[in-house]
């Protein structure tokens, strides 16, 4: 009689049993790539100058040490709290995954110690830093153009309203509303505020836009055009004023008055444009503009969507937009971005791209919090400061590492969480053999990730150098 086909064998891939092995595993074997990179930059020499003053004595450890694990901390994201460095410290695959001796493996007091040894004299010290990691990555792609985004972001910590600088933010929680310069992907300046700080509080943003402007021009390119975008929050004629004075572009969106609209209903059809992109589809209206304490006219542009993503807008549904530029009035930067070849940004319809691509400055601020988080650990206000300032570091170090790394394995807009579930979280099993140090994969992630170039291109970095 035939075996029946309703009986099962003892599949032999069940496991029956666990155990306890004495070999060094990680299950973030993508960290040593990252590690490495960083070694690979030289970024240490700047940290210690810097924060080198922080170390009390020869027993402490080395600065440039304690941000490597900071960093690698964020990179990791497996948690926001700092009591997991003490799990790391405990996991001895991990220590040696970042190039760390297990007994150097920081606890959660070791950094809460660290961060309160921070000051405002020092924490401005992170704003110098990440100017010269933006001038660094400047130079490296010798862009024609500079285009610049102006924004702030809140940061919900609506569960510890006790925490200094919580206050009520414009998205009705409460939190911390820091004011942020981006450059494409990266945040290049900041300025950490309470939540009720509004967009152009005080001379805040002034004075961010003539350093940034000021070091752009001593340490790339004195002609180099340079054109900043913002959004309503920043209308105000005393910064339209500082723009055309040290002689940048600037596009800014403005407030409906009922005079604009009162004459832009006027207008006859036959005078108004259409500017396609797309799906998309906008109409506009171009005229010249001079609020009641302005001592001159200044170019706008007001328009509003016909058609977005292929679905058209009805008449009552449609946002209207007024812009406001001083490109295409003849001014210094018109020749700058004529000599560059973008001329294209003098022109109604390049001035409303420009204008619309802001979304892609947006888009970064949400690319941060996937790296980071919102909610920050302390109840003192420079505390946090000096947090957050290390997590735009660490941000801005491993946007450079996705690009310079990874930038043939992973797409170079994808957010962290894509990047650590496929480069940093794989296994790796870490051997010592004839006095060598060795990370051993899987052959599939060996030939899936093509870990060998990314361990010789990670090896091999763009040296940092700022000057």
């Amino acid at each position: 009689m035939s075996k029946s086909t309703t009986e099962t064998s003892k599949p032999q891939a069940i496991i029956d049993q666990v155990g306890i092995t004495a070999d060094t595993l990680t299950g973030r074997g993508g960290l040593s790539l990252f590690v490495r990179y960083l070694r690979g930059i030289d970024l240490c020499c700047q940290l210690e100058v810097f924060f080198g003053s922080m170390r009390k004595s020869r027993k402490g450890q080395a600065i440039a040490d304690v941000f490597k694990q900071i960093f690698c901390f964020f990179v990791d994201g497996t948690s926001r709290h700092l009591v997991y460095f003490d799990s790391l410290k405990e996991n001895e695959g991990y220590a040696r995954a970042t190039e760390t001796a297990p007994e150097a493996m920081l606890s959660s007091h070791a950094v809460k110690r660290f961060f309160r040894g921070f000051w405002w004299p020092r924490i401005y010290l992170f704003r110098h830093l990440l100017q010269r990691l933006f001038l660094w990555r400047l130079r490296m792609e010798k862009p024609e153009v500079v285009i610049l985004g102006v924004d702030t972001m809140v940061m919900d910590n609506d569960e510890a309203p006790k925490r200094h600088g919580v206050r009520p933010t414009y998205k009705k929680v409460k939190g911390f509303q820091p004011l942020q310069m981006t450059w494409g992907r990266f945040v290049i300046d900041a300025v950490f505020r309470r939540g009720d700080a509004h967009s152009n509080h005080s001379d805040t943003v002034e004075k961010m836009v003539r350093h940034v402007v000021e070091k752009i021009r001593k340490h790339y390119r004195a002609d180099v055009p340079i054109v900043i975008r913002l959004d309503s929050g920043f209308f105000d004629q005393k910064l339209f004023d500082v723009f055309e004075q040290i002689k940048i572009g600037y596009v800014c969106g403005g407030k409906l008055y009922e005079e604009i609209k009162a004459y832009v209903s006027k207008v006859d059809r036959s005078s108004w444009g259409r500017y396609e992109r797309g799906r998309e589809l906008w109409e506009y209206v171009e005229m010249g503009d001079r609020r009641g304490s302005w001592k001159r006219f200044r170019r706008a542009i007001f328009c509003r969507p016909l058609c977005e993503g292929g679905q058209f807008v009805l008449e009552f549904a449609r946002p209207d937009t007024v812009l406001y530029t001083n490109l295409g009035m003849g001014d210094v930067i018109d020749q700058g971005l004529v000599v560059a070849g973008r001329s294209d940004l003098l022109e109604v319809e390049g001035i409303i791209e420009a204008y619309h691509d802001r979304g892609s400055d947006e888009l970064v601020h949400r690319a941060l919090k996937d790296f980071g988080f919102e909610e920050l650990p302390f109840k003192r206000f420079a505390q946090n400061a000096a947090f957050y300032y290390t997590m735009l570091t660490a941000f801005f170090l491993y946007e450079s590492f996705k690009e310079d790394v990874c930038g043939e394995l992973v797409e170079i807009g994808a957010y962290a969480t894509t990047v650590r579930r496929r480069v940093i979280d794989i296994a790796a099993k870490i051997v010592r053999h004839g006095g060598r140090v060795i990370l051993k994969v899987t052959v599939a992630t060996w030939k899936g990730l093509r870990f060998e170039e990314l361990w010789q291109r990670s090896g091999a970095p763009p040296r940092f150098a700022w000057a």
